[in-house]
């Protein structure tokens, strides 16, 4: 009589678990249609960006879907076999479920890099075009830091010296005085904002004075690392005018918090006046 009070009681526990995984599925998916992919983030302001949100929704629904199957397998077997008093038996597995199974993850896997492979190819491997804006970024505690090449689009030579005294002035590292390239360098010191302009193709060159730093752009869609020793190139093409933030991404001490700015995406003319008044600066 006990042994069948048992039986009931774990009957009882597996419907009940199995209902729970059916119910928290369902309410899952609620959520995620309650309010849509498209409502999560900011509009993006360039084409990768929208397919970045094109490959971020494609995997969304991909992965999904194998949650909601995976769910309900769950919920179908704690319920199929529950103990009703049955004899115990062992199972050793399927091996072609298993070989099945493992190929079409390796394959969804693989198919979403396929996918993604235009948009990394386009911001990390493709060079920028001719006419492209290049723009010095540096990364330092806790500020960023901009360097524009001048009408001869042409950066000037750093000084790689110790001044202690330059720290919390203009310039993060001292450029050349000797290096004709580098006399009409526009540098926007610690803190500034810059400025691009739109539909035209940009280049980052990006570095950093001390720690590992990470340039963020949320409506660009786009995060590259500012790690001491390397110039690390970025290049996106802004489409949308409007001021937009930056912020650094890596936490890089204390003051992480103060080290953000704005990237200014400006038409040709409001760009030229906006260049105008830095240089007289």
């Amino acid at each position: 009589m006990g042994s069948k009070k048992g039986n009931t009681g774990s009957a009882a526990t597996a419907t009940t678990l199995a209902l729970f995984l059916v119910a928290l599925t369902v309410f899952t998916v609620y959520i995620f249609v309650a309010k849509p992919i498209w409502s999560w983030f900011p509009p993006a302001i360039n084409e990768i960006g929208h397919e970045i949100d094109r490959q971020f929704m494609r995997t969304l629904v991909i992965t999904g879907v194998v949650f909601v199957l995976a769910q309900f397998g769950l919920a179908w077997v704690v319920f199929r076999y529950r103990t009703r008093g049955q004899r115990a038996t062992y199972s050793h597995g399927n091996n072609v479920m298993e070989v099945i199974w493992t190929l079409a993850t390796a394959i969804l896997f693989i198919g979403l890099g396929i996918y993604a492979q235009r948009a990394w190819a386009e911001v990390r491997l493709k060079p920028a075009p001719p006419d492209a804006m290049r723009i010095e970024v540096i990364g330092q505690q806790f500020k960023w830091s901009f360097r524009l090449p001048g009408p001869d689009g042409k950066f000037g030579k750093y000084k790689f010296e110790a001044h202690p005294e330059q720290e919390f002035t203009r310039d993060p590292w001292v450029v050349d005085a000797d290096d004709p390239d580098g006399k009409d360098d526009v540098i926007l010191g610690p803190g500034s904002v810059f400025a691009v302009v739109v539909d035209q193709p940009v280049e980052l060159l990006i570095r950093s004075k001390d720690v590992t730093h990470s340039f963020f752009v949320r409506e660009l869609r786009l995060k590259q690392d500012a790690v001491p020793g390397m110039t690390v190139p970025l290049q996106f093409t802004a489409t949308v005018p409007g001021e937009y933030q930056v912020v650094c991404a890596e936490l890089c001490g204390q003051g992480h918090h103060l080290m953000g700015t704005f990237m200014k995406v400006l038409s040709r003319e409001d760009y030229a006046a906006w260049l105008k008044d830095m240089t007289a600066e």
